[in-house]
């Protein structure tokens, strides 16, 4: 719910929120805010069990690299940086270390 919730705040307005995957105990999302600010919320399962045989298969063959989760690394110094690079779009995810 924490989230869901911060995504739709995070949304200007006309924007839309993705998702997923199936909420746990069903959906339970602020209609007032969404239709005040046309803010569209969209998602859908993730049949993973459909795929994850072949996929770690061709993964552990090497066939597939699956790439690393953060494309940008900086020191906690450099903190506006990362902010910098991920409003650009030059970074999507960033690590920061201490």
């Amino acid at each position: 719910k924490e989230s869901m919730d911060q995504a739709i705040r995070s949304a200007r307005p006309g924007g839309m929120v993705g998702y997923v995957g199936v909420p746990n105990g069903g959906p339970e999302l602020p209609v007032r805010p969404l239709f005040q600010s046309n803010i569209g919320v969209n998602g859908g399962v993730a049949p993973v069990r459909n795929y994850v045989e072949d996929l770690l298969q061709d993964v552990w063959s090497g066939a597939i690299e699956p790439g690393r989760v953060f494309d940008l690394e900086v020191p906690l110094t450099d903190i506006a940086e990362a902010y910098a690079a991920m409003d650009e779009r030059r970074a999507i995810k960033t690590l920061v270390r201490p």
